[in-house]
């Protein structure tokens, strides 16, 4: 009878919280959640900041298509910023705004390049934008290149 009785006292014992290993089980899981996501965040966000950068070029690089097809793809006639007719600003000032970084347009090999040069916020990459003219065609492809120094990776820029 006794027996019984102590049988029924443990049935009636219900469990309150949570036992310590299972808390450190928890606590090793969202540490190991933590430490994959914050570095894939800051790529993505220093991706999107690039993405926002390539973007900003798109009225110069317009403007330099206009050029070369108005100068029968003479690309010596659209190597400044003052030949293609547009002006270069940061922050809200001109054709061009680029809010993470800085751009410059110089002929490299006769051809006009873009350069983008990101900020602290865009980490300090430097990508070059540089356009092909299809022979025969009044089509330009425009190729996006990472510069050696800085290091900087795809994931980081995008290109």
């Amino acid at each position: 009878m006794q027996r019984v009785q102590k049988l029924k006292k443990l049935g009636r014992r219900i469990q309150k919280g949570f036992t310590l290993i299972e808390l450190m089980i928890v606590v090793a899981i969202i540490g190991i959640l933590a430490a994959i996501a914050i570095p894939q965040y800051q790529d993505y966000v220093t991706r999107s900041r690039w993405s926002g950068n390539i973007a900003a070029t798109a009225s110069v690089k317009q403007a330099i298509a206009q050029c070369l097809q108005e100068n029968a793809a003479a690309t010596a006639s659209c190597d400044t910023y003052a030949e293609v007719g547009v002006t270069a600003g940061l922050n809200g000032a001109g054709d061009m705004i680029l809010t993470n970084g800085t751009a410059a347009l110089a002929a490299v090999g006769g051809v006009p390049v873009l350069t983008i040069t990101g900020n602290a916020a865009a980490r300090l990459c430097v990508v070059t934008m540089t356009p092909t003219i299809a022979a025969g065609s009044a089509t330009i492809t425009w190729t996006l290149a990472r510069a050696a120094a800085p290091a900087c990776t795809q994931a980081e820029t995008g290109v």
